[in-house]
């Protein structure tokens, strides 16, 4: 890499690159920031959600259904874990029946996620 410095006042002030060379500085520097980025995340105690879940909720699909076979479980074990009739749990995923706040808060808490992840 040829690098041209230009001093002022006997001290170096500007380093001038060829543009060629400049370019492949901020690719490596982007790259730099994506992976401090990366490693941020993988620190992060957030829980990391796969882009198919992202994807699947973003398409507008039923959340409880979403996080329920993300979390690997059937309609009459999260029934079972809410003590409510896995009926219930159907009709709410097909979308022809709405939890009162307490049912969705079981529902919530069953799957480990957050009231707000399942209400629009």
């Amino acid at each position: 890499m040829s690098v041209q410095f230009i001093e002022q006042n006997g001290q170096k002030q500007y380093a001038v690159v060829p543009v060629a060379d400049y370019e492949k500085l901020l690719e490596k520097a982007e790259m730099l920031d994506d992976i401090a980025t990366f490693e941020q995340a993988l620190a992060s105690e957030d829980e990391l959600v796969p882009a198919e879940i992202v994807n699947r909720l973003l398409n507008g699909e039923n959340k409880i259904k979403v996080w329920r076979e993300h979390r690997g479980l059937t309609q009459s074990g999260l029934a079972e874990s809410c003590n409510m009739a896995q009926a219930s749990i159907a009709q709410m995923e097909s979308g022809k029946r709405t939890g009162t706040v307490a049912v969705l808060k079981k529902i919530a808490e069953a799957l480990g996620v957050d009231l707000d992840d399942l209400v629009s």
